[in-house]
């Protein structure tokens, strides 16, 4: 390993033992958001804002000396990003390029400014509420805001320093504060991550495909790795290195 990493775990009751199987040139820290937790392993924090607000936490937190690459983490990563540990010995190991940031996960999918496209339809959102991405956006000085929003769903990725320090530490403390004030901020955060570093974070190949793309077989929807195959090639023969804005 050439380089210091940094895995940090946004837990609330997830089962964390996977954490014990990481790469040994990789770091944990894990908050927990439960209340429940009695080990001394873990940084209690309170369960306001979801993720996003342990993100941002963490980042004010070691703003001044954040690690050279930082794995952003839920709980319980494999529902999004089935391949973890594989992707974390990659890193590791150096095999794996990032860049400045790198989303993880196997969809690409879009939704629009009022969550019509998916947050409206999520199962956390039954009474089928509206995203307010307009406020959200202004609120971080996000303007003009753009029409939709390209990502990949799950909130898990990687960031360097570089990009973190991009930012004002102040703007991040601003950041954090919309994350526990405003409603649903943390699915406004799960769209935009790649800006908030200053990034885009699909690959180019990807960035007027038709979506969502998948880079795994999906059975729920009938689909193998035959079918994925063509956006997999594409995938990896990308240099997945994110773009300044």
């Amino acid at each position: 390993m050439t380089e210091e990493i940094e895995l940090v775990v946004a837990r609330c009751r997830e089962d964390t033992a996977w954490v014990k199987r990481i790469p040994p040139g990789i770091r944990a820290t894990i908050y927990d958001k439960s209340g429940e937790s009695d080990t001394e392993d873990v940084e209690r924090l309170p369960n306001i804002g979801r993720e996003a607000h342990t993100y941002l936490y963490h980042i004010v937190r070691c703003y001044e000396n954040p690690a050279a690459l930082t794995v952003f983490s839920q709980g319980k990563p494999f529902d999004h990003v089935p391949d973890f540990h594989r992707v974390l010995r990659q890193v590791a190991a150096g095999t794996l390029r990032v860049g400045a940031f790198r989303w993880l996960g196997f969809i690409i999918d879009r939704d629009d400014r009022k969550g019509s496209l998916l947050f409206r339809h999520c199962r956390g959102n039954g009474e089928g509420r509206a995203l307010g991405m307009d406020e959200f956006c202004r609120a971080l000085g996000r303007v003009p805001v753009p029409e939709s929003f390209v990502f990949y769903p799950g909130a898990h990725f990687i960031v360097s320093a570089d990009a973190i320090r991009r930012r004002s530490r102040s703007f991040y403390e601003k950041a954090l504060d919309l994350s526990a004030t405003l409603p649903d901020a943390a699915h406004g955060f799960e769209r935009c991550w790649d800006w908030i570093f200053g990034a885009d974070g699909i690959p180019p190949p990807f960035r007027n495909a038709e979506l969502p793309v998948y880079l795994r077989p999906v059975r729920r929807l009938g689909l193998t790795w035959a079918d994925v195959a063509a956006n997999r090639r594409l995938a990896e023969s990308s240099s997945n290195e994110a773009c300044l804005t």
